[in-house]
């Protein structure tokens, strides 16, 4: 069965890529104010995988909230990088996608973190969306294989280059790394649970 990953070029969806090597990835560019590094992050990493890489623009900028769209965070949120139901967004239209591509199952790069800050990171988040999917057509699959754990366990039990590592974009704010965002910090606080041997990463 062919398999598929919402890959956004961040560490954890790098890190599911290598693997469990899916046949088809699908970046979307949904109005983050980092999707050009996010998209130039995931063709790289399929280029070396030789994986077949699709990128798609839907622009709901006019929808977001914080730090990925420059705006005042959304007076529900609990994190400055909260952007109400993106997970299902990218997630609906990831499988839109897929369906027309015979993909039947569809990684997300969701870890155990995820769940701490924002719902749609809970392991019941993951459960429903894939029961949703599965009562329409095309009967997809969402799968979080790395759900239960940390991004750097996920990077030592996938066994991920680090080189290939160095191409993750984690930054919220920029196609620059701003090095002050939720995804600057967890990025540098990741790479020093690693240790050395991820260091040059940038």
């Amino acid at each position: 069965m062919k398999t598929g990953l919402l890959l956004s070029g961040g560490m954890d969806s790098i890190a599911v890529a290598w693997w469990k090597r899916p046949h088809w990835a699908i970046t979307i560019d949904y109005g983050q104010k980092a999707a050009a590094a996010e998209q130039l992050s995931s063709a790289q990493v399929c280029r070396e995988l030789g994986i077949e890489h699709e990128f798609i623009r839907v622009d709901c900028g006019a929808l977001g909230s914080g730090d990925m769209a420059h705006t005042i965070p959304n007076v529900h949120a609990s994190t400055s990088d909260w952007w109400p139901y993106r997970n299902q967004l990218l997630i609906t239209l990831a499988c839109m996608r897929a369906i027309s591509r015979d993909v039947r199952t569809l990684y997300i790069g969701t870890v155990k973190s995820d769940g701490e800050s924002h719902r749609d990171g809970t392991p019941d988040f993951v459960n429903c969306i894939d029961r949703l999917m599965s009562l329409q057509e095309g009967t997809l699959s969402v799968v979080a294989p790395a759900i239960a754990h940390t991004t750097a366990e996920l990077v030592r039990l996938a066994a991920v280059p680090s080189g290939l590592l160095a191409w993750a974009h984690s930054c919220h704010k920029a196609d620059i790394a701003c090095g002050d965002c939720r995804g600057c910090n967890k990025y540098l606080e990741t790479l020093a649970e690693l240790g050395p041997e991820y260091a040059g990463g940038s």
